[in-house]
């Protein structure tokens, strides 16, 4: 109960959040609705007392949206009774919702295990290695591979195929590989080749060394890649109009923020089940046993929810209006699709945006990590953090949703897609001013009874929060619906292309500017002043991104309503 209290305070916090996002929804205000068997228009009304005199409409009886306007009690329970999802919208939305919710349940867990895994067996140093030198190259091999699937497979079978291969591995990885990685890791022919190597190859042998955990941080980045990012968002996309997204995008991440408070807290209690067994236990093997039942159980969950959404709606739903109809003929090959890609300004622009967020939050979020091993030596420590740290940023982004809504409906896609890299831009930087000045904040730390390391950590835990709450609530449905418009071929392989690897070179991109400056000036902490100057540099290309395809964006949307 003890943990449960600050998420209930929070909950009753938003009460006057939740009252504004109802108020602010859009539609047609609506209280008794017309139930005249010939009527099917909404916004029609029955005779009240508390409504104005109706006029006649055919055989039914309406009241103007002016006039029930003018009645404030009648306009706040339309506005209820409008913002609720029609029954075509909600056999859509529901499941949606569910899916995205297993998807991140899953992904939280996964991204938690995965740091834990190599920053306490390797260090934080290890992470743009292992993003440059095993992401991207897997990123852009399995870019290759969907192409192929998606050529021969329907895609109900590619999407089957490929959650359950991740699912096969987590599973494996919990029951076989790491109970037998002493036997599995090349731990003798690392320490023998390590004095012969100069000191910078620690990190690459580190990967060797401990491939398996290696394997595991990749197949976790690749989940939220490749099921998130691609497989639910393309379906999503097949089956959600243009005004269904921007009513509902916002929203989809309601209960999958509900996944990470619940799949953090879930994962703090694993860690103090750890805390608690007894000596000679081997308490990893333990709890990824916990982790990962919990991540197929999720999984599994998934596959149900998208089998029931292809068997009982796909087909019996609209679908997005005015987007181009594919003329049939063979696909474009792989090399046909990278050149029309690179030649689209539309795509380019797009892949910027995934680009530039990939590099930016590298750049902060693995300076963080170190910053947090120092401060949480012990897995235990560092894993309950990390829990902790999960349900927060699943709480703020459950506000940051209700929010979302009603910035796209008052202020536009381009205001929603400048948010996010505001956001990191003055966080990041606040971020790096306090490790760079760390003297200067030392009798702040002080007076506040903690000390700088503590309060970098916790600057830099409210850096990730509010940065990945921004990106979940509008950053991901700004994207998403700039696919929209376009033909198929470009939806299947250029977002493929973007999200698949984009993200990946993203971070590869921020992960190799961390190798060379700590080549170059021999650590992390001392390349922050420049990892502040790249940052502002990316946020900029950021934004001018963000303009340019606004403008584009909506040329298309004008397009698609004219044919």
């Amino acid at each position: 109960m003890k943990l449960l209290n600050p998420y209930l305070l929070m909950l009753l916090a938003l009460q006057p959040i939740l009252s504004l996002a109802w108020v602010n929804s859009p539609g047609i205000n609506a209280l008794n609705s017309c139930r005249h068997p010939l009527c099917t228009r909404r916004g029609h009304f029955k005779v009240t007392g508390s409504i104005p005199p109706p006029r006649v409409h055919g055989t039914c009886l309406t009241t103007s949206k002016e006039a029930v306007e003018e009645n404030p009690k009648s306009g706040f329970f339309s506005k209820i009774k409008a913002a609720i999802p029609e029954a075509h919208e909600r056999k859509k939305l529901i499941p949606l919702s569910l899916m995205f919710f297993a998807i991140l349940f899953n992904y939280t867990i996964l991204r938690d295990t995965k740091d834990v895994l190599m920053v306490t067996s390797s260090g934080a140093e290890v992470i743009p290695f292992i993003k440059t030198y095993v992401n991207l190259p897997a990123a852009i091999g399995f870019t290759a591979l969907y192409g192929r699937l998606s050529d021969k497979m329907e895609d109900t079978s590619v999407f089957y195929t490929v959650v359950t291969s991740f699912l096969l591995f987590f599973s494996s990885f919990a029951l076989f590989i790491y109970p037998n990685r002493s036997h599995l890791h090349p731990i003798s022919f690392v320490n023998w080749l390590s004095p012969q190597l100069p000191s910078g190859f620690s990190a690459p042998l580190a990967i060797i060394r401990n491939w398996s955990f290696s394997l595991f941080y990749l197949m976790s980045e690749m989940w939220g890649s490749v099921v998130s990012s691609l497989l639910f968002w393309k379906t999503a996309n097949d089956v959600t109009t243009v005004e269904e997204a921007k009513k509902y995008y916002p929203l989809f991440g309601l209960g999958a923020n509900v996944a990470l408070i619940v799949s953090g807290q879930y994962v703090r209690w694993v860690s103090n089940l750890r805390a608690s067994l007894a000596p000679g236990v081997d308490a990893w093997a333990v709890s990824l046993r916990f982790l990962m039942g919990a991540v197929m159980t999720s999984g599994t969950t998934l596959l149900l929810t998208y089998r029931h959404l292809q068997k009982n709606v796909v087909g019996k739903v609209k679908t997005s209006p005015g987007a181009p109809k594919k003329a049939k003929g063979p696909r474009m090959s792989m090399k046909e699709s990278a050149k029309f890609l690179m030649n689209s300004p539309y795509i380019r622009d797009l892949a910027l945006l995934v680009i530039s967020y990939g590099v930016c939050i590298n750049i902060v979020e693995v300076s963080w990590k170190a910053k947090l091993k120092e401060a949480f030596p012990s897995p235990n420590e560092y894993s309950a953090f990390m829990g902790t740290f999960s349900s927060v940023t699943g709480s703020v982004t459950l506000l940051m949703m209700l929010l979302g809504r009603s910035i796209f409906a008052k202020f536009g896609w381009r205001f929603a897609a400048l948010v996010t890299p505001s956001m990191i831009g003055i966080t990041g930087l606040s971020f790096f001013a306090l490790n760079y000045f760390s003297d200067v904040f030392a009798p702040i730390s002080a007076a506040l009874g903690t000390t700088p390391l503590m309060m970098a950590v916790v600057v830099g835990a409210a850096q990730n929060i509010l940065s990945k709450s921004s990106k979940y609530s509008l950053f991901d449905p700004c994207k998403e619906m700039a696919y929209i418009p376009l033909d198929k071929e470009s939806k299947t392989k250029g977002k493929a292309a973007i999200d698949i690897i984009g993200n990946p070179l993203g971070k590869s991109g921020g992960s190799m500017i961390q190798q060379i400056l700590i080549f170059g000036v021999g650590s992390l902490a001392a390349a922050t002043p420049y990892f502040a100057v790249i940052l502002m540099g990316m946020i900029y290309v950021w934004v001018k991104a963000a303009n340019s395809l606004s403008v584009q964006f909506d040329s298309a949307m004008e397009a698609s309503s004219a044919e």
